[in-house]
């Protein structure tokens, strides 16, 4: 039987959400947390991957168990009594077997927020940046990024992907957030792309310049990527659960 874990989690103490051997991640502990209520090895799928200090406030995952019937009644309760308090389980939910966390999703949407004011209490959780910033051409620039094209300029390099081609259905500022959708997302992009759109609005690279970072398919023509602090996985759309 398959089910999807409906999570939340603040990664600032984590070193991304999928495991790796260098550092705790979102997907060790959860495992950890899975195994020992349901007293056997439990593998998690996450729809996607999020780097170090990056959130999420709606994250999926799937898996696989036989020989038990897993409710969400009393479970999620007993995940997040054993789960610290940075993880977060919104609901445990029977699906069909073809539905895949990754796979199946049909869009993922990211925030990317910021702020001008130093706030201690939130430090891990948004970026600062200097005031002044021209949003009006950070929007024009925005929607430049709609529709389907090659995103390599907002791609880390020398990582393994077949194609760096996405599809962009959403890409606006409003109110010192930035929102963006698309049918998939590229390694660090939406903190390239932001780093970039901030060269716009600080008067460093004009909107045609910034047609041209996308045209040239290169990382070393776009902006720095900004941290990691700011950026939420807010959405991911799927076929009806069923």
């Amino acid at each position: 039987m398959r089910y999807f874990v409906d999570f939340a989690y603040n990664g600032a103490a984590y070193h991304g959400s999928q495991r790796q051997p260098n550092g705790i991640t979102v997907q060790e502990v959860m495992e950890e947390a899975f195994a020992t209520i349901l007293r056997q090895p439990v593998a998690l799928t996450f729809a996607g991957r999020t780097d170090a200090g990056v959130h999420a406030e709606h994250m999926f995952a799937h898996f696989d168990i036989e020989g038990l019937s897993v409710t969400d009644d009393g479970l999620r309760e007993r995940l997040n009594s054993l789960l610290p308090a940075a993880i977060a389980v919104s609901a445990v939910l029977p699906v069909a077997d073809e539905l895949h966390a990754r796979f199946s999703a049909l869009s993922r949407t990211y925030e990317y927020r910021i702020t001008t004011e130093k706030d201690p209490f939130r430090q891990d959780l948004v970026t600062r940046v200097a005031p002044g910033l021209d949003f009006d051409a950070m929007n024009q620039a925005a929607q430049l990024l709609l529709g389907t094209q090659d995103f390599a300029s907002f791609c880390k390099v020398h990582t393994d992907v077949k194609t760096t081609i996405c599809t962009v259905t959403q890409a606006q500022w409003s109110n010192n957030v930035f929102t963006i959708t698309a049918d998939r997302f590229l390694r660090n992009m939406v903190r390239a792309v932001v780093g970039t759109l901030f060269e716009v609005g600080r008067g460093r690279m004009t909107i045609e310049d910034f047609r041209d970072v996308i045209a040239n398919k290169n990382r070393c023509s776009a902006g720095q990527s900004v941290p990691a602090a700011g950026l939420y996985l807010t959405k991911i759309e799927y076929p009806a659960f069923a």
